[in-house]
């Protein structure tokens, strides 16, 4: 599952994604600087991993991870091959989201390829070319599903209404993601692979003083998006690449301390991507290993053992399942056994986030 960094050039997509991968991608102060799409496995910060491997002392904790990918700035013109655009397409649809990066910030230093600050100019520029690529996707369906549902073929004719009803959408400049479909129209439309389907963020790179609180090019987003459904998260991009550059952790912390935050944006950032892709941890706790699991929201106990091993999901018998808070309250896997608070869950369990799991299974 990967969340891909997009945006206008020059609006610090590449800063950005070196403060959430530390891969030291590429970046500078012009259009194009970055070309191929750089890749990389971010931890995700989760202060409850934390906390067991201080009760349990492991030798080792392994965090869960989420791939971000930093993808070449869009231009205008871009679904027509303008600047880097048939590329930069082509990498975008193969994310599973969007985290949309908004320059919200004054500063005569750094050329805007636009020639001013105007992020919601700037997040139409991105949206309409999105747009358009989707409405290309749409009209040749469409063309061929209109000869067959002509002959009176009923199935057809049900796909030709849906993919109609996406393209006046797409027409009216409203992108797939605000439409809501049957699981029966989601056959129709999930193999098209609509680039405007894909949830996204915005990420609105501030200044160091906007950093705690906003200003007023963040509420300009938020309230351009408000019926989205899409989250809009604000950070100082700057400011998190010269913390990262700090070599000890406390140097870290007073400087984050001195503009007022408790942790790196760039944390809530990852947590947010994490969930944006519908994803979500369970852990194991033992003495050689604490570890969070990846797995997507709403996952039965057999599809979260198959995480671990194919041959747990085949030969799943139980899962024995400790809730976090208990485990933590308690201490131990022993007392909480005591408590009476270990449930023995079947093949229908829907792990919760956060659930401590040991599996029983037999192949």
């Amino acid at each position: 599952m990967k969340a891909g960094i997009v945006g206008l050039p020059n609006v610090g997509k590449s800063t950005l994604f070196n403060c959430l991968s530390n891969a030291k991608a590429q970046s500078a102060n012009f259009p194009f600087c970055t070309i191929e799409p750089n890749i990389g496995v971010v931890n995700v910060p989760d202060p409850r991993l934390e906390k067991l491997e201080s009760l349990v002392n492991p030798e080792r904790v392994v965090p869960a991870t989420v791939e971000i990918v930093d993808i070449a700035g869009l231009v205008k013109g871009a679904s027509k091959g303008e600047g880097l655009g048939n590329q930069f397409l082509a990498n975008i649809r193969e994310t599973d989201a969007i985290l949309h990066v908004l320059r919200c910030f004054n500063d005569d230093n750094i050329i805007h390829v636009d020639g001013s600050i105007d992020p919601i100019r700037d997040k139409e520029t991105i949206d309409i070319e999105l747009q358009l690529k989707d409405l290309e996707t749409v009209e040749k369906r469409l063309e061929r599903v209109k000869k067959l549902a002509k002959t009176g073929n009923k199935e057809a004719q049900a796909e030709f209404d849906v993919l109609d009803r996406i393209k006046t959408s797409l027409e009216a400049a409203v992108s797939v993601r605000a439409l809501s479909f049957t699981e029966k129209e989601l056959e129709f439309v999930k193999p098209l692979q609509f680039i405007t389907i894909k949830p996204v963020m915005y990420v609105c790179n501030v200044d160091e003083e906007s950093a705690v609180d906003g200003n007023e090019y963040v509420e300009l987003v938020k309230e351009a998006v408000k019926d989205e459904n899409a989250e809009v998260l604000f950070l100082a991009v700057g400011t998190e690449a010269d913390i990262n550059e700090l070599e000890s952790f406390e140097e870290r912390k007073e400087f984050l301390s001195d503009i007022g935050l408790e942790e790196p944006g760039a944390a809530k950032l990852i947590r947010a991507a994490y969930k944006l892709l519908n994803l979500q941890t369970y852990f194991t706790a033992g003495v050689k290993e604490v570890r969070a699991w990846t797995i997507n929201i709403g996952d039965t106990a057999p599809q979260a053992a198959g995480v671990i091993h194919t041959d747990f999901e085949k030969g799943f018998i139980r899962a024995e399942v400790i809730k976090y808070n208990d485990y933590v309250t308690l201490g131990s896997e022993a007392k909480v056994k005591e408590a009476g608070k270990l449930s023995v869950e079947g093949k229908e369990y829907i792990v919760q986030d956060g659930d401590m799991m040991n599996f029983r299974f037999n192949v």
